[in-house]
């Protein structure tokens, strides 16, 4: 059902993984699929005057559950790879692969020397967003909760290690919180046991406030370069794909 929909692309895939809540460890039954990848547009499409197709967005629905598909172009895509961006870090790296390609395996590893200590303002401007998300609801519910963490693991991890790593479980064996496993399970048994309890709120605040300040000072001792340094191995593999016959 996914290949299938990422074969009805119009362009010539450099890949396509799964993300979202698939991606992170905590789909419910009715997760629908968040699917990412890099498409490459033609050299004589992608160099000329006309409108240019830089992203492309394919919906789909499948037995009640949404399919989205959304690539960018091979050029957008680097560019933003050299922009401290952390949510195309986790697309390129997500473990759940529907297109690879041999470039695909070439560009994670050269991915790897993109990686700088300023990623730490994605992680900290997106579980900002993510939290305030959250306190907007009137019936706190869990999985939006469960955002708010993984986020924060997500950049600890990143800060610590120079690893991307998305998915929540594989996150909780560093980290040891004891209350992730019992919320992951709420969270994809239903809708009523997706609601937080009366009192839960505000043990989750100090639990935010306590892993920002980590990822504060993972970020301050963090050993990751200033700024990316694959600049030149980015635009090679540009020109190869762009290039690429037929």
């Amino acid at each position: 059902m996914l290949r299938a929909e990422v074969a009805r692309h119009p362009y010539p895939l450099l890949f396509a993984t799964a993300g979202g809540a698939h991606l992170y460890g905590f789909p419910s039954p009715d997760s629908g699929y968040d699917l990412r990848g890099v498409h490459i547009l033609p050299a004589r499409e992608a160099a000329g005057l006309l409108p240019k197709q830089e992203s492309v967005v394919i919906s789909a629905s499948h037995e009640d559950l949404e399919i989205d598909l959304v690539t960018q172009d091979v050029l957008k895509f680097f560019l933003t790879l050299l922009d401290r961006n952390g949510s195309v870090l986790e697309q390129l790296y997500s473990p759940l692969v529907l297109r690879a390609t041999p470039e695909h395996g070439e560009l994670k590893e050269i991915a790897a020397g993109c990686i700088t200590r300023h990623h730490i303002h994605h992680y900290l401007d997106f579980s900002a967003a993510q939290w305030k998300q959250f306190q907007k609801e009137n019936r706190p519910r869990v999985k939006p909760l469960l955002y708010v963490y993984r986020v924060l693991l997500t950049g600890i991890h990143l800060m610590r290690t120079g690893k991307v790593e998305a998915h929540l479980p594989a996150l909780n064996e560093e980290a040891r919180l004891p209350y992730i496993p019992e919320l992951i399970g709420r969270a994809v048994g239903g809708s009523e046991t997706g609601l937080l309890r009366p009192g839960e709120r505000e043990f989750h605040q100090a639990e935010y406030a306590r892993l920002l300040a980590a990822l504060q000072s993972a970020g301050a001792k963090s050993h990751l370069p200033d700024e990316p340094g694959a600049r030149e191995a980015l635009n090679d593999l540009l020109l190869r794909v762009r290039f690429k016959p037929a």
